[in-house]
């Protein structure tokens, strides 16, 4: 086994070279682990454009927060009968002892933003080092490229168990990306009524139909059907989704909001929420039981993120992978860096 490893570093917004030094040593409750494949999401664009809040990024920093891999060395105290194991690992470093915590709202840490990629080294490098007990380990034969759109997943999943969908209700999913057909794979497996994924892009939209909608729309066939759905998912982050996705819901009906929205994004109207009596939620990030609830999925068979995946770059080439991510190119889907 080689004694050096690589990592992507961006030292600074529009700044990043490929470094090469030490394997990087698990500490006590550590292991480390072999990427396998690391997915570019928006947020990792946002941290190479600069346009993360200053709160939720620490320059330098190694991205890459979406990831699967194979733990090859466990530090003090760590069971080592974990080297070996193909796994995924939550983001978020909770403490595990404040109050969310211990309520199971780990994503709701009241101990200080700390998270894989953003303020921690994450995975866009051969190896990844993190707390053994944020892993979450798959079967042996799990499909380690697949594998690495678990944490998006997660974060569908917890949108889903804050919905509570029921079989036989009509649901529709704002949003064709990553996240919303993610969503629709979830959704479909609750056997709801009807299921409408919405999206500006023909393209996108209709390969929401491959992941078990039942139809798609385009926003303005939307408006037709205003006011006809018991749940809304809302992934899509767009100025306009939040405030849509409410008009889309019945009368009494419930929305989940887990785009992540900018600066200008058009408000919900409060009459309109407070006569139509919805019940509204938001999402950011994953707690420890809708990670559970996505590897569960996948090693079912119910969540099969495999076909999301358009690209494939080595690290070498990330200028090139990151280009692509947000360009709007209906062709592109997940772009993954495979070190």
């Amino acid at each position: 086994m080689s004694t050096l490893s690589r990592s992507l570093v961006v030292e600074r917004p529009g700044s990043h070279r490929l470094t090469e030094g030490p394997l990087p040593e698990p500490g006590p409750g550590e292991v480390r682990v072999r990427v396998a494949a690391a997915g570019i999401c928006m947020s990792d664009r946002e941290v190479y454009d600069g346009h993360r809040d200053a709160a939720y990024v620490r320059y330098p920093v190694v991205p890459g927060h979406e990831w699967s891999g194979t733990v090859d060395a466990v530090g003090a105290g760590v069971d080592p009968a974990l080297t070996g194991r193909r796994t995924v690992a939550e983001g978020f470093r909770a403490c595990g002892s404040c109050e969310r915590c211990r309520c199971g709202e780990t994503s709701l840490c009241t101990a200080g933003y700390e998270e894989t990629g953003f303020t921690r080294p994450g995975a866009f490098a051969d190896h990844v080092v993190v707390p053994a007990r944020l892993l979450h380990l798959l079967p042996d034969d799990a499909d380690l490229r697949a594998a690495a759109l678990l944490e998006p997943a997660a974060v569908v999943a917890a949108a889903v168990r804050a919905a509570a969908p029921e079989p036989g209700e009509r649901i529709a999913v704002v949003g064709a990306g990553t996240l919303g057909l993610l969503a629709a794979q979830l959704l479909a497996a609750v056997s709801p009524a009807g299921l409408t994924v919405i999206d500006p892009r023909a393209v996108r939209a209709s390969r929401a139909l491959d992941f078990g909608a039942d139809e798609a729309r385009s926003p303005q066939e939307a408006e037709e059907v205003r006011g006809r759905y018991d749940l809304v998912v809302e992934t899509a982050g767009a100025p306009t989704t939040a405030a849509d996705a409410c008009l889309l819901a019945r009368r009494g009906g419930r929305v989940v909001l887990t785009g992540m929205f900018t600066p200008g994004a058009v408000g919900i109207d409060p009459v309109h929420l407070s006569l139509s009596q919805l019940t509204v939620r938001s999402v950011f990030g994953a707690p420890s039981s809708a990670w559970s609830y996505a590897v569960r999925a996948f090693t079912a068979g119910l969540l099969d993120p495999a076909p999301l995946i358009t690209h494939e770059f080595p690290l070498e080439r990330f200028a090139e992978a990151v280009a692509l991510v947000g360009a709007g190119g209906p062709e592109t889907g997940k772009v993954l860096l495979r070190p």
